[in-house]
């Protein structure tokens, strides 16, 4: 039995002023996953996959990678982290560069880390901008950069926080398509939101964290999306369609609009 690629045992962390980010959070994620991390601003999302990425120790607790460590630098190489701030990856003199630097530092051969440049840049509407010095890019166009950065060693893990934050809606449907692809290969995404429409597309799972730092609900997206009253306890409200098909009497309303239409065009309308 092929073990989690991550295993997380409460957790538990404090910022500096005293107050709870984490309060004895278990995460399991097997291989291939699509799995959100959602919650209210200020809850220890962004803090969480933090932790998870072997960024920040928690105060208490621990995660092991893949079955054989605890040691998230040991695995470094097949790890992807995107924090929120694209800044804190776009540090060289050309976006080129920054694309550069991980297959770099892993040794990939030269022709191979070149492919993968014009690869994610045609894939993320980057040509223009390869030559470009990052703090002369939009909040957007540094968002794309560095999400290029993380995905250019082709990490089997990506743990995403808001990867679509800033960015317009052509590009955005450009970066769901290579996640898409992405997890197609293979590779197991965890992606923090605190945008409940955009889950239904990012992932099958989600994970609730409430305003404590705790995990207040981990289940299938359709499960949790169509349970106002847990997500009413984190802060959180069902996705619009979810609402408005509530509204029209369904029992087991759709939790997207693609599932909304399909299901319409099924069965339609029901009648009170």
């Amino acid at each position: 039995m092929t073990a989690p690629v991550l295993c997380a045992r409460d957790l538990r962390y404090e910022y500096p002023d005293g107050t709870v980010g984490l309060a004895g959070v278990d995460l399991t994620v097997e291989a291939g996953e699509r799995v959100a991390i959602t919650g209210p601003n200020g809850s220890g999302k962004s803090t969480l996959l933090s932790v998870l990425g072997g960024l920040v120790d928690p105060a208490d607790g621990r995660v092991e990678y893949f079955g054989e460590t605890e040691n998230a630098e040991a695995v470094r190489e097949r790890l992807g982290v995107l924090l929120q701030d694209p800044d804190d990856y776009l540090f060289n003199t050309t976006v080129r560069a920054d694309i550069e630097y991980g297959p770099a530092q892993l040794g990939v051969p030269r022709e191979e880390a070149d492919r993968r440049v014009h690869a994610l840049a045609d894939a993320l509407d980057l040509d223009g901008l390869l030559d470009k010095p990052p703090h002369r890019l939009s909040g957007g166009e540094k968002k794309r950069a560095a999400l290029a950065s993380v995905l250019s060693f082709e990490p089997s893990v990506l743990l995403l926080d808001e990867p679509t934050s800033a960015v317009d809606a052509p590009r955005t449907a450009d970066v769901l398509a290579l996640l898409d692809r992405r997890h197609r290969a293979g590779a197991t995404l965890v992606t923090v939101t605190p945008d409940v429409e955009l889950i239904p597309r990012v992932a099958d799972r989600v994970v609730v964290v409430g305003p404590s730092g705790n995990l207040v609900a981990d289940g299938p997206v359709a499960e949790v999306l169509t349970d106002p009253e847990t997500l009413t306890t984190a802060g959180l409200q069902p996705p619009a369609v979810v609402r408005l098909f509530d509204r029209l009497g369904w029992d087991d309303p759709p939790v997207d609009v693609d599932d909304a239409v399909e299901r319409l065009e099924t069965t339609g309308l029901p009648r009170r």
